[in-house]
This record gives C-alpha cells, structure tokens and sequence, in this order.
C-alpha cells in the first residue's frame, strides 16, 4: 500500500473526528502517561494492523504500538491483541477512528477467510469485487487479501470490464470489445460478462480479443458447458464465475472448469469484529 495515499486517507478520517476545534474533551486531561489494551471482544481474522499504528501516530508520533498478533492471524475471544502506550490525550483523540478501522477490516478479512477456505484444494480462486464503501476501497480490499482473495480491478482505470449496459450502449458484444480494444493499451487485459448463450457465442466470434469472461447470473446447471466451450475456443482463457454467490453454492463451484468466482459478499456482507480499548 502506498505510505503517501495511507497517510492522507487517515488525516482524512481524523479530520473528520476533530473538525476545527479538536477533540474538546481529551485536550483537558494533563498530558500523563499511560497505556491502552486492545481487546478482541469475539474471534477472528486479524486486519488493519497499519492503518491502526497509523492513526496514533499521526495524533502522536511519541504513541507506542505494539502488537502481539500479526496482519492475517487468528485471534479469540477476550485475547489482548495490542497494547497501545504513550500520552493519554492523545490515545483518547485517535482511539475512535482507529477502532473503527481495525473492526471493519477485521470483518472483512474474517468472512473472505471463511470464503477463501470453502474453495481451499480447488483450482478456483475467490475475487472480491468493486462494491466498496466509498474512500474505504483500498483498505477493503486489502482486507479481502488479507482473508485469502485476490483483487479484481481497483477502478474504472485498471481493466477493462465490458458490463451488460456497456454491450447495451454499444449495441452488441462484438461492437462493444472491437471497439474498445482499439482504445486501450496493448497491456490492458479485456473483461466481458455474458450473461446468456446469445451474448456468448457473439463473444466467440472476437475471442481472441478478449483475456476473462465473466459468466454472471448463469444457472449452475449450465456454467459448465459454458465454461468447457470458452476453454475450448482458446487457449489460456479465464473464466469468471459472478452472481448469486453463495457460501453453500461454492461447494459445487469449486468443481467447475472455471478460474475464479467473485462476490460482493466478503465486503458487503461482513460483520464488523468487535474490539474495544481499555486503558489501563
């Protein structure tokens, strides 16, 4: 993660808290020492070690982190996870935001995990999706990593991805990849979902185009053929798996000739984890 783009994301989310005048409260306390555990409340995947440190530094670079888990490890009910030591104040003014921080991306990194291990032993790898909480995205997706995925594209600047309005706009499957391909990069790879046997056997006929199909919303019964067509139709295609995701549904997914299998559910779905701070 760029230390730039962190740093900024977190002045972002204090300025938020503090406003103009501060933190009204803390700033009355005297400036004492002292020291804060930072206690899991219920199990799970540990994420959002840096961004945690992070923010008590930029209060207070003198503030102390130290933690006794490390980013992607498991942790149990009422275990002390990290101890935070330095200015009382200044603990107090960043403790929020970083609370926060440290139980959503937990979440996240906790359900993917129970994803991630559902497809563990297959060839099918799970991918997380652009339904992020907007300025959180790439803190969420590192979270998804974090928990065992791997990252689909970051924004509209990375991939292409030709979507069911795009092949709408642009009156076709085939109309929509020749055109785009000629306006991209040569080191852009070319994402199309299909969504139907019409819009797949257009996509046929400029295969050699395209990098991934996205098979979205397709009946289980029929993503095998489909796939087994597309494999057949060029060599090193990759094949995506989206919608209507299920945890129970990924048992019978993982045996399909497909590469990966994306949802929104590792991020939309997820369960903050619940932390506290308790200064000692």
């Amino acid at each position: 993660m760029n230390p730039l783009y962190l740093e900024r994301l977190i002045l972002n989310f204090l300025n938020e808290d503090l406003g103009a005048a501060g933190d009204i409260t803390s700033r009355a306390l005297p400036r004492v020492k002292g020291r804060a555990k930072l206690i899991a409340k219920e199990s799970g995947i540990l994420c959002g070690t840096e961004p945690f440190s992070l923010t008590f530094k930029t209060v207070n670079p003198k503030t102390e982190v130290k933690w006794l888990k490390r980013e992607g490890d498991a942790f149990e009910k009422n275990e002390v996870v990290c101890l935070v030591e330095g200015e009382l104040p200044s603990i107090l003014t960043a403790e929020r935001t970083a609370l926060n921080l440290i139980q959503r991306l937990s979440g996240i990194a906790t359900t993917t995990r129970k994803f991630a291990e559902k497809l563990k032993g297959s060839q099918v790898k799970l991918l997380d999706t652009r339904k992020t909480t907007p300025g959180l995205r790439i803190l969420e997706k590192h979270a998804t990593r974090v928990g065992g995925a791997l990252n689909h594209r970051l924004g509209l600047y990375d991939a292409v991805m030709i979507k069911d309005n795009h092949i709408k706009a642009f009156g076709g499957v085939k109309t929509a990849v020749t055109t785009v391909s000629r306006e991209i990069p040569i080191t852009t790879k070319i994402e199309v979902e299909i969504e139907n046997n019409q819009q797949l056997q257009e996509a046929l006929e400029v295969i050699e185009l395209i990098d991934i199909v996205m098979l979205d919303n397709w009946p289980l019964e029929k993503l095998r053929e489909a796939a087994l067509t597309l494999k057949r139709a060029k060599q090193g295609i990759k094949v995506e798996v989206s919608g209507g995701i299920t945890f129970e549904n990924l048992e019978t997914i993982r045996n399909l000739p497909v590469d990966f299998v994306s949802t929104s559910k590792i991020v939309t779905a997820a369960k903050w984890i619940d932390f506290s701070l308790e200064v000692e």
